[in-house]
């Protein structure tokens, strides 16, 4: 394995791009979409995300369209768990005019098997190291730097884009915690919990300052695992899992009430290269009730009449970039923000950082590439019946509703989540415009497809 020679104490430039395609990586890549290692080691916290959003190895198909936009040196290699669908990708290549990657199927198991001895490799993992050396590609890169990833750079001879130790750090929310702090920045009321004991006295002193309610926050987590609610009067048991990485954060809630206004959990989409850092979108989470992410917008709607706000997100942004440069990361990113209005002024913290190719990554690069300056909207809609991948894109082409170059409005199927027999159970829509009225009008019109009828689901 080659050394990464990562300079992390050199300042980088930064770029300010908002709404428009960044500069990102002139190289090229194989990518492994190991989903399952957002947790790193942490293994329950991994079944728990497979069992709460199902089909998990289809996912990394989200990662098709985009990833020739990320590594733009060509001939770069996809690796996935699943075959992504064949009609979405002719859509891509045909209509939309995007280059595509090679793609190879690797199952996780085999992927974790090089961790074993040579002896324990599964025929497969073998197979991997093969294709992965064999490729034309100088760099490797994952969703997270795990020891996987690092094994399979050293077999195969590649560059590794992020350490794995950049890569866990900058996934790290008490590091960024500690960080905030040091700098004086809006963070959450904060204590820290090791054990079930240590939840109760945080808990306690919540109380004593007011709340009603609370998080209890892992230190690593993703899609809303590691994050538990809890009812301070009545709180509940939190899962072990929390505790795997060390003491998780127990934080208040600031919840909507008297003299408080919830705006918004605006993103800040950035990419952190070896010496420079470009912030190329404002993003707002679409959170269930639960605040678990289920889709995105941008720009947010907010924003025109909060003065400042925007300045705001980006210096704060700018703040979080920086961390993660120092931290050794590279590569796309986002900084997570909750917004309250109080005493006539509103109120920004960070919530987290995600060291990764995030959910808005992929509807923010397709559409600032082919909407640029313009708004869009990317919603995940479980079909109330599986069908077809070709019968919905005809679907959406006959009611004048599919996207393609030049038309200026439209919608993008991102990714389609199959059944095992290949219907699509679910899928991510992207809805490209001018401004956020157009782009909710053709989200309301693809709702009303009878082959898109369905729920809107987590990310």
């Amino acid at each position: 394995m080659k050394d990464v020679g990562l300079d992390t104490k050199a300042e980088p430039t930064v770029e300010r791009t908002i709404g428009f395609p960044p500069r990102l990586w002139d190289r090229n890549a194989v990518f492994v979409a190991n989903l399952l290692s957002l947790f790193f080691s942490n293994t329950r916290g991994a079944e728990v995300l497979r069992q709460e959003v199902g089909s998990l190895e289809t996912y990394g198909g989200r990662l098709v369209p985009i990833l020739n936009l990320i590594f733009q040196g060509g001939e770069n290699l996809l690796v996935l768990e699943a075959r992504p669908d064949p009609a979405l990708c002719d859509y891509f290549e045909q209509e939309l005019g995007l280059s595509l990657p090679e793609v190879e199927i690797a199952r996780h198991r085999d992927y974790l098997s090089l961790l074993r001895g040579d002896e324990g490799w599964t025929e497969e993992g073998r197979r991997l190291v093969d294709l992965v050396r064999g490729h034309r590609a100088e760099f490797l890169d994952g969703f997270v730097t795990d020891r996987a990833l690092v094994r399979l750079a050293a077999l195969s001879g590649k560059q590794l884009v992020t350490t794995r130790e950049g890569s866990h750090r900058g996934n790290n929310k008490y590091l960024l915690h500690q960080y905030l702090e040091a700098r004086g920045l809006p963070i959450f009321d904060t204590f820290l919990a090791a054990d079930e004991v240590g939840v109760l006295g945080a808990i306690r002193k919540l109380s004593e300052r007011g709340y009603r309610r609370g998080v209890a926050k892992a230190q690593v987590g993703a899609s809303g695992i590691g994050m538990w609610r809890l009812d301070l009067g009545q709180p509940e048991r939190v899962p072990d899992y929390l505790f795997h990485e060390g003491p998780c954060l127990i934080q208040g809630w600031l919840e909507e009430g008297v003299g408080t206004r919830f705006l918004g959990s605006p993103s800040v989409q950035m990419f952190i290269g070896d010496d420079r850092i470009a912030l190329f979108d404002l993003t707002d989470q679409i959170l269930s009730r639960r605040s678990i992410h289920e889709g995105n917008v941008a720009p947010p709607a907010y924003l025109e009449e909060n003065p400042g706000l925007r300045e705001e997100l980006l210096h704060q942004g700018e703040v979080a970039a920086r961390w993660l440069h120092g931290e050794g990361y590279r590569g796309t990113a986002s900084g997570d923000f909750h917004v309250v209005g109080r005493k006539g002024a509103f109120e920004v913290r960070l919530c987290e950082v995600n060291a990764r190719i995030t959910g808005a990554s992929y509807p923010s690069l397709l559409a600032r590439l082919f909407r640029p300056g313009g708004a869009w909207l990317m919603r995940n809609v479980r079909l109330a019946q599986p069908y077809p991948s070709r019968l919905i894109l005809d679907a959406l082409d006959r009611a004048c509703l599919l996207f393609r170059p030049g038309s200026g409005s439209g919608v993008v199927p991102i990714n389609f989540n199959l059944t095992r027999d290949g219907y699509v159970a679910k899928g991510q829509f992207l809805a490209m415009g001018s401004d956020l009225g157009e782009v909710g009008e053709l989200f309301r019109a693809v709702r009303n497809l009878e082959v898109i009828l369905g729920e809107y689901d987590r990310d």
